[in-house]
């Protein structure tokens, strides 16, 4: 008897079946079996269910005889399923990696409740990827399991069956089964989660939602979509039967309002000449099902309303009246913004005829998200060393909090933002200003970058199609030609940015600025970091940063965060932050992962914490600065190399121990070898090599030269890498406690796997 009987109709997805198939079988939890239920598509899709179940034995193909629908060919997989628990999954969607192995957790936690709910993301032809918004509902805190009236809220969620896995006794017992017509969902999802008498939930996506731009049967044009109103006769139906459930019915009411009133506002699903029709038969339920007294929300009322007194014609007046108001608002917002853009234009080229300020100074920093990085680090030097010069700093609005109170804070593509840009003497910034800047006889401009290059950078990319997408190599080496000095930290750096971005500038190879701090903080500073963060004392602080893949359209997280943690045992936690593409945090629903990924200090992240995971970041070489461990997850390598490049093998010459996959990595902490003599060994060298100038001064060296005009002979000295002493990690007396209370993963590895 499998764990998961998962379940998955097919027809007319042809296209996107392997996807889904695949999906399933190459979750990290591996005992399961997979009906797929070839609903007799008259295009390739039982052709693939085929050629899946002949190279997996788990697959069991099912072809029906005659097209029964959705529910049918649910009712006919679930009627072969033998595994403790039942999962629906659509043909065109994909449960998301280690899917299956989470809630099989959460079940085994929670006490195998009769039902599961767990959370979902719509994910987009454009690769845009949207998680559910009502996802409060899932949240994992409090008693589990519990019964529906401990949290009504989870009504709310989307009615789909697919969101859930179902103990399978407790469906054959209470003889739940699918009807036939469109919105089969929803006499199945109302009255399970009623019936169930043990219910938990999973604060984690687990299914990605394919919307696709055609085909959708909810998105056609049919009189079928008449057949909510018989399924919400069943949802009542199935009250009635049980009198114990009536005080579900006001709830059930409001719900079945608000479905209605979507189905008739989508103009794509009621045919032409329907829509009175529906109105009236929306009327009837509205007087069958209506609850008297039943309280009816502020923002729903307008839709009762017109549900209750079947008003067509006003509520098609609104409709109208609304669309024409919300093309009049964009035509002048549209004019406004023409306006505006024009004012500005006119306004910069008039501060261009004006003096310079030598005196003033604008920084930014990742395209206006705050202050930091090596800019940040330059703009706190120019007000120690250089005190006669006024800096300003470029951010968005929500950013401004960030910028020091004795810094000036502009926001872009303002007059002030062009005044400065027009104006200041000194621009510093680590990837490229506005492209409309022209760069005055006289301006400094300054290219700090943001770290050591591992992967393929500028002209490098013109290989790399996936990697450079639209980028304008015309364009990009403009902006090179307005640089007058490039930062580098080490002589790999140097060379590198030399022939990636020809030009003619300076280099200045002191070190990277915004690593000073790490020879400068204080173990009181860690320890407030520490504190402010809300790591738990007596714990290892593991900072989990991954890079972009280029080779993806949607960014995800190659680790299953919370299965780490489970294996490692409750004196680690992880700092998880996602690249700002990723668009979400990398793990939600644990108080051990803390979501670092909006933090305005990677810095601060970096002291904070006592090791490094990341893949291909260069984040391990400033980390490498503060001579603590560090471990690289390479899961992916070959197709990392092949869709971006990098300028060396990193398993060849890695900053400390290497793992393959997730289990090497549980291996590697748990058995020590992260703080072992060979990461050591791996860290020093890999430190001589990358880390020759971040000894505290890189800031001070850079304005010195730039700003100050003092020769490199008067410049301060580089401290040697010996003489260095960076403040140690919070955690380091944890490296002499006894190994064993660590829990150790099954089969570990050898030291020679892992290296």
């Amino acid at each position: 008897m499998p764990r998961f009987s998962v379940i998955v109709p097919a027809y007319k997805v042809q296209a996107y079946l392997h996807e889904c198939l695949e999906s399933v079988l190459s979750q990290s939890y591996p005992d399961l079996e997979l009906i797929a239920v070839d609903d007799c598509s008259p295009d390739g899709s039982g052709a693939v269910i085929d050629e899946f179940a002949a190279r997996d034995p788990r697959v069991r193909p099912l072809h029906l005889a005659e097209n029964q629908g959705l529910g049918g060919a649910r009712n006919a997989g679930l009627e072969r399923a033998s595994g403790d628990y039942v999962v629906f999954l659509d043909g065109d969607d994909t449960l998301t990696p280690h899917a299956l192995r989470s809630i099989a957790d959460r079940l085994k936690e929670t006490g195998e409740p009769d039902v599961i709910v767990y959370d979902y993301a719509r994910t987009y032809w454009s690769g845009e990827s949207v998680r559910n918004v009502v996802s409060v509902q899932l949240t994992e805190q409090g008693p589990a399991p519990f019964r529906l009236e401990d949290r009504p809220g989870l009504l709310h969620v989307l009615m789909v069956a697919w969101n859930k896995a179902y103990r399978r006794e407790f469906v054959e017992r209470e003889g739940f089964a699918f009807p036939p017509g469109y919105y089969e969902d929803t006499p199945w999802t109302f009255p399970v989660l009623m019936a169930a008498e043990s219910i938990s939930t999973l604060d984690r996506v687990c299914v990605h939602y394919r919307q696709r731009r055609q085909g959708n049967i909810l998105g056609t044009t049919s009189r079928k979509h008449f057949d909510v109103f018989e399924q919400y006769d069943r949802v009542f139906a199935f009250v009635d039967a049980h009198p114990e459930l009536v005080r579900w019915r006001p709830v059930l009411f409001r719900r079945m309002v608000d479905h209605l009133t979507k189905v008739f506002a989508r103009r794509d699903r009621l045919p032409r000449g329907s829509r009175a029709e529906f109105l009236r038969k929306a009327r009837a339920h509205y007087r069958r099902y209506r609850v008297p007294g039943v309280q009816v929300p502020l923002s729903s009322r307008l839709r009762h309303t017109l549900i209750r007194w079947g008003l067509h014609r006003t509520y098609r007046a609104l409709q109208s009246g609304a669309a024409v108001h919300r093309r009049s608002v964009k035509l002048t917002v549209k004019l406004l913004r023409t306006l505006r853009a024009t004012a500005l234009r006119l306004h910069y080229r008039v501060q261009l005829r004006l003096p310079l300020r030598a005196d003033r100074a604008v920084f930014a920093a990742h395209d206006g998200r705050g202050h930091g990085c090596n800019p940040g680090a330059l703009e706190e030097a120019f007000r120690t060393l250089a005190p006669h010069i006024r800096t300003a700093w470029i951010a968005r609005p929500e950013h401004h909090h960030t910028v020091p109170a004795s810094t000036r804070r502009l926001s872009p593509d303002t007059a002030a933002y062009w005044t400065a840009l027009a104006r200041s003497k000194y621009l510093v910034h680590n990837t490229d200003f506005d492209r409309r800047l022209v760069r005055r006889p006289g301006q400094v401009l300054v290219q700090t970058q943001h770290g050591t290059p591992l992967k393929h950078m500028g002209l490098d990319l013109q290989e790399r199609p996936a990697a450079a997408r639209n980028l304008d190599f015309d364009e990009l080496l403009d902006g090179v030609d307005q640089w007058d000095y490039v930062l580098s930290a080490n002589r790999h750096t140097t060379l590198t940015w030399e022939r990636v971005y020809p030009g003619g500038y300076t280099t200045l190879e002191y070190g990277q600025p915004r690593n000073d701090v790490f020879q400068k903080a204080t173990s009181a500073d860690v320890a407030r970091l520490r504190e402010s963060l809300g790591i738990p004392a007596d714990t290892v602080a593991i900072l989990y940063a991954p890079t972009h893949r280029d080779y993806r359209r949607t960014q995800r997280s190659a680790l299953d965060l919370e299965r780490v943690l489970r294996r490692l045992g409750p004196r680690y936690v992880v700092l998880a932050r996602a690249h700002h593409a990723y668009g979400g945090p990398l793990a939600a629903g644990s108080n051990r992962v803390i979501d670092v990924s909006d933090h305005p200090s990677v810095e601060s992240l970096c002291l904070a914490s006592d090791a490094l995971v990341t893949d291909y970041s260069s984040l391990m070489f400033d980390y490498a600065n503060l001579d603590r461990p560090i471990v690289v997850h390479t899961d992916d390598w070959a197709a990392f190399e092949a869709s971006r490049g990098t300028y060396f093998d990193l398993r060849s010459f890695p900053p400390g121990a290497v793992a393959r996959n997730e289990d090497e990595l549980i291996d590697i902490f748990a058995t020590g070898h992260w703080r072992g003599s060979r990461s050591i060994q791996l860290r020093t060298a890999f430190r001589e090599r990358f880390c020759p100038y971040d000894d505290g001064r890189a800031a001070e060296r850079v304005v010195r030269h730039v700003v100050l005009g003092e020769s490199e002979a008067t410049l301060p000295p580089v401290i040697p890498l010996a003489e260095r002493h960076p403040v140690p990690s919070a955690a380091a007396t944890l490296a002499r406690s006894p190994q064993a209370t660590v829990p150790q993963p099954a089969g570990p590895l050898t030291v020679t796997d892992i290296l």
